[in-house]
């Protein structure tokens, strides 16, 4: 565990506890790193729109996707190395890069479970009601929104009670949405060949995965979209303190999560355009449900309960696991004095973060009611904001990667590669999708609401209103206390960069 290097605990302080260590391994944090994606949401929220914009070639576009996704995996693997630290990015980023620019990465990570905590809850509790047939029950706001808050206070009170607990749900939770998407796909595609599809069927064809073939602006704008089904792999390395193996195993974990999901995603891909066809899902591109509500009904008949409650669990899951970075991440901040030293509490019995679990919770759920008073729109719309975020800490942890190892980088063609050239490509991909991002949210038109603050888009301003934020509040506090300030980038130790060479050839 890190230590606070900016001057240790002051007289009316007490030492800070640590997290349960060895509680669990790399199979439950792979499982934790799927989740926090919420695979069958995001194929649910994203494949209508990856197909209005790409036609037959969506699976292509999910595949180009993956690529900026590993090569970043790949700087938290080798990060997480060196530095076995729950705030991941803020961590890195301050010893290779300095204060300043650590604090916004740990802010932006924060504010991604604030964002999307609520509409995740609000997902599982609709397509959990659609599934049992309570949809009145799904279309009365009241019902709704209250249900939402009672899911995200008792995740949060599970990720509370322990990390191993939180684990074996996951384990659950992802079981069930796994075989649920692989039985659509597997009836889907068997449904093709047969020639009973109800929909305008298209035969497979492995020309699909050809990211270009609906033109280079179809790609840009699908890989706007794929940002978001991969984020989240990276929760299993915010649990690096609480795993056994701690130096390796979670930033495994985040890899082989990003794998996992590539397979998924283009296996429902294919399953899902080869039996609806493009015309349908480019109609029903800006509506979840009807992509898998409507098409699961078609697919499965009498069984597209299973579908629903697919994206039931996918959601239930992701909102416990999306709580894990931003709680972890601000009581890594919080022990070195980035933030309130509140934050940084341990519960004596379950040895987990419970002020800033609960905090993070607190601040979601008023978000949610809050933006939900505004319109339905102005959520998803806060939803789509998040790409920014995300873009925006994952170049730079890649670029804090090449800069950590800068002294290292030429004394092995692995090293250039894989820790220098390959984050900051993954980088580079990113930052330019951020400002494609930029661009294509400025436009009010673009944004799920169709209306115009201050003259842009609501997802934009959201953004810019929660970095303007960061900034005012990271400059208060370095007012206010200025230890965290004193810290200075860091010197990689060299047996740590040959020790990561020798793990990764194993």
């Amino acid at each position: 565990m890190a230590q606070d290097s900016a001057g240790g605990a002051t007289g009316a302080e007490i030492p800070d506890a640590e997290l349960k260590h060895d509680a669990i391994g790399f199979l439950d944090a792979l499982v934790i790193g799927l989740n926090s994606t919420s695979p069958a949401y995001s194929l649910a929220a994203a494949i209508g729109p990856i197909v209005a914009l790409a036609g037959i070639y969506a699976p292509g576009v999910m595949l180009a996707s993956f690529v900026p996704m590993l090569l970043i995996a790949a700087a938290f693997y080798y990060l997480n190395k060196v530095d076995q630290d729950c705030g991941t990015t803020f961590s890195w980023v301050t010893r290779a890069m300095g204060p300043w620019a650590g604090w916004l990465g740990g802010w932006a990570i924060t504010m991604t479970g604030v964002l999307v905590i609520g509409s995740l809850a609000d997902v599982a509790v609709n397509f959990g009601l659609l599934a049992v047939g309570l949809d009145d029950w799904a279309a009365h706001m009241v019902v709704r929104q209250t249900l939402t808050v009672v899911v995200i206070l008792a995740m949060t009170a599970i990720c509370v009670i322990g990390t191993e607990l939180s684990a074996h749900l996951q384990d659950v939770l992802i079981l069930a949405q796994v075989v649920f998407l692989l039985l659509f796909a597997v009836v889907a595609i068997y449904r093709v060949y047969a020639g009973t599809s109800t929909l305008d069927s298209v035969e497979p064809s492995l020309s699909w995965l050809n990211p270009f073939g609906a033109g280079g602006n179809a790609l840009t704008a699908g890989l706007l979209l794929g940002v978001f089904i991969y984020w989240g792999w990276e929760s299993a390395v915010n649990l690096t303190e609480e795993m056994k193996d701690s130096a390796t195993a979670p930033g495994k974990a985040g890899i082989w999560s990003t794998v996992v999901l590539l397979v998924t995603y283009l296996a429902v891909g294919f399953a899902v355009v080869a039996y609806a066809g493009t015309e349908f899902l480019a109609v029903h591109a800006d509506d979840e449900e009807a992509v898998f509500a409507v098409l699961a009904h078609e697919v499965m008949g009498g069984w597209d309960w299973m579908v629903l409650l697919a994206v039931c669990t996918s959601a239930l899951a992701s909102t416990q696991t999306t709580i894990i970075p931003a709680s972890r991440t601000a009581l890594s901040m919080a022990r070195r004095h980035a933030l309130p030293h509140s934050f940084a509490h341990i519960q004596p019995r379950f040895l987990t973060p419970d002020v800033s679990t609960w905090w993070v919770a607190g601040i979601a759920i008023a978000w949610y009611l809050v933006v939900n008073q505004i319109s339905e729109n102005a959520l998803l719309d806060s939803v789509t904001a998040l790409s920014l975020l995300i873009a925006f800490y994952y170049a730079l942890t890649g670029v804090a990667c090449a800069v950590y190892y800068r002294h290292h980088l030429l004394e092995n063609l692995h090293n250039f590669l894989l820790i220098g050239v390959g984050p900051l490509v993954g980088a580079g991909l990113l930052g330019w999708l951020l400002v494609e991002s930029i661009g294509d949210m400025s436009n009010p038109e673009n944004s799920y609401s169709g209306v115009s603050w201050f003259g842009l888009g609501p997802p934009l301003v959201i953004g810019i209103g929660i970095a303007v934020a960061g900034v005012l509040i990271m400059c208060f506090w370095r007012l206010r206390d200025g230890r965290f300030w004193r810290e200075r980038p860091g010197v990689v130790d060299p047996a740590l960069v040959h020790g990561a060479k020798s793990q990764a050839s194993r």
